[in-house]
């Protein structure tokens, strides 16, 4: 088995709180940590009432002092909104607390709808080449510290901080290829263009000093539980969510719903079918199956498993039952 990592959204559940969403964060780094999962990610969004997330950083930071050997890092950072100085000042800061453990991906969406991406950037008018600009910049701040340099990320220069470019179209990994940068394809909610992206950043990959070929990893949702019909029951509320989002009412993870997606309209269902193609929904073995199946398809290198459970002990017990999967 390929690794396995997590990316996790610290969902804020109904009548729940984003203070209990961190500690639940850092309360599944820890088991994850302990499981054998190679990394533990986190990812900025902005005005959204289920998401806890949106000081990324912050929140690592969090997680990084209740854990000792997992990889920590953002998946990702929506690099539009922020100067690239002070993003390499903060996951400095991060390394240097955590070192050896940070990981920074990069991703060019907001992250939010455009009227909190005005809130942060105040100008939406950034052409299409600014995102690699941006990147390429983050990096040079990175570099090790030379002669008449002006400006210095403290923390940060000459620090050994792995990036990442993560992306749901061509665009992303077209870039990841030409920068020679390992790349992560967000095919947990947008998989439509996954296998097209996966073979443009294999077949125009250019070597770097990061990295010497291609290395991809695929986001994945993984809704594990004791019985099949156990986890069709636990993933309604990531359901209900997706079809929240995409009707424009996003709110807080509810509970599980029984009957719920038999319940929808025929479009709403065809649209979770879409969304929710590259998933695991079942018993152990059946994840087993879904998983392997999924792996030998792709190739992909490494997954990134994500899954918004309302129950916080069901959703470590679905990622121990992943798990199950790294140690044979």
């Amino acid at each position: 088995m390929v690794p396995l990592s997590i990316l996790d959204l610290a969902p804020i559940v109904e009548g729940g709180s984003a203070a209990q969403a961190l500690h639940n964060a850092r309360d599944l780094a820890r088991h994850a940590e302990r499981w054998g999962y190679a990394r533990f990610w986190m990812a900025e969004h902005h005005s959204m009432a289920g998401i806890a997330s949106a000081a990324t950083s912050v929140a690592l930071a969090h997680v990084g002092e209740g854990t000792s050997t997992i990889r920590i890092g953002a998946g990702g950072i929506m690099l539009p909104n922020h100067a690239p100085l002070q993003i390499a000042e903060q996951f400095g800061t991060l390394e240097s607390l955590f070192p050896g453990r940070v990981d920074l991906g990069l991703g060019r969406a907001p992250g939010t709808d455009q009227a909190a991406a005005y809130a942060l950037r105040r100008n939406l008018n950034a052409d299409m080449n600014q995102f690699p600009r941006d990147v390429v910049e983050l990096m040079s701040y990175l570099k090790p510290d030379e002669p008449g340099r002006r400006v210095r990320a403290i923390p940060g220069v000459g620090l050994d901080i792995p990036i990442w470019i993560l992306g749901s179209s061509l665009f992303g990994a077209q870039l990841a290829a030409h920068l020679g940068l390992p790349y992560a394809f967000a095919s947990h909610f947008a998989p439509a263009q996954m296998m097209e992206a996966i073979a443009l950043y294999r077949s125009t990959f250019q070597p770097s000093e990061q990295l010497e070929k291609p290395y991809v990893m695929l986001g994945y949702n993984a809704f594990a539980g004791d019985s099949d019909e156990e986890a069709a029951l636990l993933a309604t509320s990531m359901m209900q969510a997706f079809v929240a989002l995409r009707s424009g009412t996003p709110g807080q993870l509810k509970p599980p719903v029984q009957g719920y997606y038999e319940s929808l309209f025929p479009n709403q269902r065809a649209m979770l079918d879409q969304v929710l193609s590259c998933s695991a929904i079942g018993a152990p073995a059946t994840v087993r199956a879904a998983i392997e199946g999924f792996v030998a398809e792709t190739g992909a290198d490494e997954l990134m498993i994500t899954c918004q459970m309302f129950d916080h002990r069901a959703r470590l017990r679905s990622f121990e039952i992943v798990a199950d999967l790294i140690s044979g």
